[in-house]
């Protein structure tokens, strides 16, 4: 669906994106995910059409984005990190005014923002100023904005910065009942949880480039990092232990921490060996490489640092 080939960009000396290349499959959930600065929102804009690369080509369902960009654009709905709606118009007039430039008109216009508006969960609220809304509220209907000429990708740029959890929770059950519906997504955030949650592949892009990709079990893998296994126990002597484990014991906690990048084969091996040496497991705690720990792995920093 999407082809991003080599796109580059800079602005007097800063290199913003540098020889950046991806490509999203029909359907899929992809993330965008790096830290503020790292070129997110560069990105997004040059595929939505909006700022030019300087080298580098990008392809929407084949079509060149600079090359038929009236074409490609009917086929993206483009959430931006900034709130684009009209503060003195109420969210229905939002919504037909977008729906209008994608020549969704008439009655089909209604129709089709009437039921965005309950799929947002504020039909009640339609014909109230944008003003009064939330910034949560402001965020959903910003979402469905974009969505009124029913695009096949959508494009979402920081779409829950600074959301309330309840209005955060609804957008993540929009997103997913859009991927269950077969739309391909291509989602920006620094929220590592976000990108666990919700996409099937995530590229991590610091300092403009590209560092990793993959599925976060992709990710586990290539980058060989050790999952632990704490194991509390309440004997107070331990009569034998592990065998064929990298583990340390620290018997002053009562505590063995097993290191391993095969949970899911090890842990009932584990568990046996210990039922077997006479262990009394009071608590197992796993440990979980995620993405905030591959990361730090490759950047030798916090997310948001």
């Amino acid at each position: 669906m999407l082809e991003v080939s080599h796109i580059s960009k800079k602005f007097r000396q800063l290199v913003a994106v540098d020889d950046i290349s991806f490509s999203i499959k029909a359907g899929e959930f992809y993330g965008l995910l790096g830290p503020n600065g790292a070129g997110k929102t560069t990105t997004i804009n040059m595929i939505s059409a909006i700022l030019a690369p300087e080298s580098g080509t990008i392809s929407v369902d084949g079509k060149n984005v600079y090359g038929e960009t009236s074409a490609v654009k009917k086929k993206m709905g483009i959430v931006p990190q900034e709130i684009a709606l009209y503060d003195e118009m109420t969210a229905l007039d939002n919504l037909l005014f977008w729906g209008s430039l994608y020549q969704v008109k008439g009655n089909a216009a209604k129709e089709r923002a009437d039921y965005l508006l309950g799929w947002v969960g504020l039909e009640d609220r339609k014909k109230e100023f944008i003003k009064t809304y939330s910034g949560g509220m402001k965020r959903r209907i910003n979402i469905a904005c974009a969505l009124m000429h029913d695009p096949a990708l959508i494009i979402m740029d920081e779409p829950t910065v600074g959301v309330d959890p309840q209005s955060r929770n609804k957008i993540f059950e929009l997103l997913t009942e859009l991927h269950q519906q077969g739309k391909t997504l291509l989602y920006t955030t620094h929220y590592m949880e976000e990108a666990e949650r919700l996409c099937d592949r995530i590229g991590i892009i610091d300092k403009g480039s590209i560092i990793a990709e993959g599925t976060l079990d992709e990710l586990k893998s290539r980058n060989k990092l050790e999952e632990t296994i704490v194991i509390s126990y309440t004997n107070d002597e331990l009569n034998g232990m592990l065998k064929g484990f990298t583990y340390n014991h620290d018997a002053e906690k009562k505590e063995i921490l097993i290191t391993t990048t095969k949970l899911k084969q090890d842990l009932p091996e584990i568990v046996k060996q210990c039922t077997d040496a006479g262990i009394a497991i009071q608590n197992i705690d796993i440990r979980s490489v995620n993405l905030e720990t591959i990361f730090l792995h490759l950047t030798g920093r916090q997310l948001r640092d």
